[in-house]
């Protein structure tokens, strides 16, 4: 399945949820908090079937983090060869991916920026470069910017762009030396409540 290329808004309405956490994603759910479409209202007082609702939570994750759907099937069969509670081990990997905790700790303005980030060599993992964005950081990693100019002025500009209220409480982050610290692996806590990912695990599981 190839990346979504369409209306972002659109995808927005139909989660119900800010899968892009844009501000200005926000105000369009304030606005029209119904799912895209003609007969939007109709479509939200349809019961949905246990399938279908399976379907839109996986689909909400997956594009959350901006991932394929082969991208997304590695891993949650990742998650579930782990020990533990495999819906909770999809989500801790997730986000642990290196081009999510570049966007976490607000030196992108998305997902998809600090994607491309990654690839194009801009970040170091304990001074090495890291160009594959599903790279996982792990507790006590050092992640800074290259050296290079264009660098450093990009993430300056993102940072100026989209200040971060709060930062996740396991990222230790000093904007002004472009560089953070995984004081520890996140947890179920860390990560949004608005994900059932019990749904996911039942879609995979049929």
């Amino acid at each position: 399945m190839a990346r979504y290329t369409g209306p972002k808004g659109k995808l927005v309405r139909r989660f119900g949820l800010n899968v892009f956490e844009s501000p200005k994603y926000n105000n369009l759910l304030l606005r029209r908090n119904k799912p895209p479409g003609q007969h939007g209202d109709k479509q939200q007082r349809r019961k949905q079937s246990d399938y279908a609702l399976q379907l839109i939570e996986k689909q909400k994750v997956r594009h959350i983090y901006g991932l394929l759907e082969k991208q997304f099937r590695r891993a949650f069969y990742q998650a579930a060869r782990q020990k533990g509670v495999t819906g909770e081990n999809l989500l801790i990997l997730l986000e642990s991916r290196i081009d999510n905790v570049v966007f976490r700790a607000g030196f992108a303005v998305t997902r998809m920026q600090a994607r491309q980030m990654v690839n194009h060599g801009h970040i170091r993992v304990n001074g090495k470069k890291v160009d594959i964005p599903s790279y996982k950081v792990k507790a006590g990693d050092v992640i800074t910017i290259s050296s290079r100019e264009k660098s450093k002025k990009l993430v300056s500009a993102n940072i100026e762009e989209n200040p971060v209220a709060q930062y996740p409480e396991w990222l230790a982050v000093e904007k002004d030396q472009q560089t953070f610290t995984v004081s520890r692996m996140p947890v179920r806590d860390d990560i949004t409540r608005d994900i059932n990912e019990q749904l996911i695990v039942e879609l995979y599981s049929k």
